[in-house]
């Protein structure tokens, strides 16, 4: 048989490789690119690290606190929606509720109670 036939043995395992190599690369080029953020409307780019955060306590800045310290800060009331906030990058302190990585943290705490319908205890 000829070699310069395109069914010749050579010819088929040239091109099976040449396969298995486009393959690869395209596996890898596919990998690549789902593990790249692209910044838009709905994923702004972000930064990997944890940001880290002032909140005016007691009529002083306070921090700085992780995300997950000022977690515990506004579950334990000290930090409410109302209390201006700060990071590094902001131009100035801003309520923590117009802060949209702490919204999803104030937004699931209850308002306060009101005092005037409660109840007497005896």
């Amino acid at each position: 048989m000829d070699n310069d036939f395109f069914y010749s043995l050579d010819r088929l395992v040239e091109f099976g490789l040449g396969v298995s190599v486009a393959s690869q690369m395209i596996q890898s080029m596919n990998n690549s690119i789902a593990g790249m953020t692209t910044p838009g409307v709905n994923n702004a780019l972000q930064d990997n690290s944890q940001s880290l955060y002032y909140a005016a306590i007691d009529g002083a800045a306070a921090g700085p606190f992780s995300t997950t310290e000022l977690a515990r800060l506004i579950s334990d009331n000290i930090v409410k929606k109302e209390t201006y906030v700060w990071k590094p990058g902001m131009p100035k302190w801003d309520l923590a509720q117009n802060i949209h990585e702490l919204l999803r943290l104030v937004a699931i705490m209850p308002p306060p109670l009101p005092l005037d319908d409660q109840p007497a205890c005896d």
